[in-house]
């Protein structure tokens, strides 16, 4: 049972990265541009030199990126929907059968 709930929370942070990951990637780019004061848009790479080395276009890859949640976004609650119906299902029959086994059947 202790695995089952392992596996449950670790199947939950894998959903929730995979639909939250276009947001984190354009909030880390806003945050360091912001940080840099340079300007980053979806409309064209502008230069950011950070440490002397040039991030703009890394910057604005990591920006763009954040428009991938208007797909993950509802991928990854449909996911997530489906992941708790099924951990309730199947945490169901194993207490079931837990309780069978402990009860003597």
């Amino acid at each position: 049972m202790k695995l089952f709930w392992i596996l449950g929370i670790l199947g939950l942070v894998v959903i929730v990265v995979f639909t939250t990951a276009p947001l984190i990637s354009a909030g880390i780019a806003g945050s360091i541009a912001s940080a840099n004061d340079c300007r980053l848009d979806e409309g064209s790479i502008h230069t950011c030199v950070v440490n002397g080395r040039d991030l703009g276009s890394t910057l604005y890859s990591m920006g763009v990126f954040g428009w991938f949640m208007l797909a993950t976004i509802p991928i990854g609650l449909v996911v997530l929907l489906v992941y708790l119906v099924g951990m309730v299902f199947v945490g169901v029959i194993l207490h079931r059968r837990r309780k069978n086994d402990i009860g003597g059947g």
